[in-house]
């Protein structure tokens, strides 16, 4: 039993060293690459002026690039907005096919959603790293922890 115990004690701290190594590692490899785009939250943001570096900024970077989006697009998200639109001419007029209806044009204003849907994505996949490191180095600092009571255990009887 003693050396169950030792033996699993030494499996558990390993195993939880490398989690915690992986936690810091992957903790820091996202705060690096986050950092080096040198996004600074607007004014309009619910973390005005600030540079956008953990999961908080993140999350108010996306926020507001949704809130400037809707207001861009009258407050339609891309799957309301149609395909095609009239074509205007340079008074605001639809112009007229050959069959009497408007002409329809690609709805430009739908790439706008795209670009932003690109954008807030990717920040939550950032805000997402680093949940997910976060529960590695607590998985981490648990298995350690784990390892030492068994130690201890296995000092013990």
């Amino acid at each position: 039993m003693k050396k169950l115990f030792l033996v699993s004690s030494f499996l558990a701290i390993i195993a939880g060293l490398v989690l915690v190594g992986s936690g810091i590692w992957g903790i820091t490899f996202t705060y690096t690459n986050v950092a080096r785009e040198n996004i600074t939250t607007p004014d309009d943001a619910s973390i005005p002026g600030a540079p956008v570096r953990g999961p908080f900024t993140l999350k108010a970077q996306a926020d507001i690039i949704r809130v400037h989006t809707l207001r861009m697009t009258e407050g339609k998200t891309f799957a309301e907005m149609p395909r095609q639109i009239p074509k205007l001419d340079v008074e605001g007029k639809p112009i007229l096919g050959e069959d009497g209806k408007p002409a329809m044009t690609a709805n430009t204003a739908r790439d706008i959603w795209i670009t932003a849907t690109t954008l807030i994505a990717a920040l939550n996949l950032g805000i997402f790293a680093y949940v997910f490191f976060a529960v590695v180095l607590l998985l981490g600092l648990f298995s350690v922890w784990t390892g030492v009571i068994f130690y201890a255990l296995g000092r013990k009887y």
